[in-house]
């Protein structure tokens, strides 16, 4: 069977740069490898045809003979099944690192590592919750190190591949008929080796700063939401890609309002005569204060809806409405005649039921409730 072109199974140009086909090799690597498709016969086969390709392409040597003479200039070498100097294994490792555990016979271990996501938890008041707002956060925090651009190495030098280990941050022990595989006791299993580190950081590619952000809250958010900071976090080691930041929002109570969900709730209180005879409030909400009227033979408990005076949720949905509850205040303080007015109106209406259906009604499930007792 005839061999398909090596540029068609990567799908790149002949002219292609290095980092082009190792792009290439690496996208298509993922999507046929076999740890991702178990028992798929043809992935396999796939895998292995691109691996061969990327072998001889991202060899110089190799890639010349093959660009002149196609794959009889390889001369075996190219081969399905033999010719790979390191294996398949070690290709993908090269490329891969540690994404796939090393490969699957054991690549170079690759000390690049993310950075550690963050969170920063942030106190926002009720008004700035519903409304949305900027604020300016400081968070301490490890970033790259600027004289040796994250690699830990002094300025002019490089870290090198560790001799003991050969790069692959393990070193296998034998003892007898066991052998044992532990970290590389000279790199500390990061498989390289900094002669001179850089004085800034001291090796680690890394230092700690305090770095000063911004951000820009969403009106609506609640208790629980989170803004993410793409990243904002911890730098990675050895320049590796940085981490997330995560602001964790928590809405402070408030002296006025308590919400729920998209609504609010606030209590108000209201007289004894504004309760019996009816009367009109200036209810407080986040947009000002609105006129509520107050109907006659109000009760303690009593809801008023005032629609839209609520919160729009940061994710969605209808305007919520402000819930008013009305308390009826005690009069306290009275004076001698206030207290005979209250006494003559306590006189006049003790004897008509009518006057307080819900205290007759409780006392005369009292009294039925002791009179099934006995």
């Amino acid at each position: 069977m005839e061999k398909q072109d090596y540029y068609e199974l990567l799908d790149v140009s002949r002219d292609a740069s290095d980092r082009d086909i190792k792009k290439a090799y690496r996208r298509l690597a993922m999507k046929y490898h076999p740890d991702r498709n178990p028992g798929d016969e043809a992935s396999e086969l796939k895998f292995k045809e691109i691996s061969e390709a990327y072998e001889v392409l991202s060899d110089a040597q190799k890639k010349a003979a093959y660009d002149q003479y196609g794959h009889a200039g390889l001369g075996g070498q190219g081969g399905m099944g033999g010719g790979f100097e390191g294996g398949f294994s070690d290709i993908f490792g090269d490329v891969f690192g540690d994404m796939f555990g090393g490969g699957q016979g054991g690549g170079r271990r690759s000390n690049v590592r993310r950075g550690a996501d963050l969170r920063y938890n942030l106190d926002l008041s009720l008004e700035d919750a519903v409304r949305g707002c900027d604020k300016t956060l400081k968070v301490p925090t490890y970033v790259s190190c600027e004289p040796c651009d994250g690699s830990g190495a002094k300025a002019g030098t490089a870290p090198k591949t560790c001799n003991t280990c050969g790069g692959a941050g393990q070193v296998r022990m034998q003892q007898g008929f066991f052998a044992v595989q532990q970290t590389c006791p000279t790199c500390r299993g990061e498989g390289r080796v900094i002669s001179d580190p850089c004085g800034s950081c001291r090796g680690q590619g890394r230092v700690q700063k305090t770095k000063t952000l911004e951000v820009k809250v969403p009106a609506g958010v609640d208790t629980g939401d989170r803004i993410r900071l793409s990243g904002e976090g911890e730098a990675g080691a050895h320049g590796g890609p940085s981490g997330d930041l995560y602001v964790q929002v928590n809405v402070l109570e408030h002296a006025i309002f308590e919400r729920d969900g998209a609504n609010l709730y606030c209590e108000v209180p209201i007289s004894f005569v504004d309760a019996a005879l009816g009367g009109e409030l200036n209810v407080p909400t986040l947009d000002g204060q609105v006129k509520l009227k107050i109907p006659s033979e109000t009760q303690t408990g009593k809801l008023f809806r005032l629609r839209g005076k609520g919160v729009k949720p940061v994710r969605g949905g209808a305007l919520g409405d402000l819930m008013v509850r009305a308390v009826v205040e005690t009069p306290v303080s009275l004076t001698s005649r206030q207290k005979e007015l209250l006494q003559e109106f306590a006189a006049s209406t003790d004897e008509h039921q009518k006057h307080g259906p819900k205290k007759h009604g409780f006392f005369d499930s009292v009294k039925k409730f002791f009179e099934d007792m006995t």
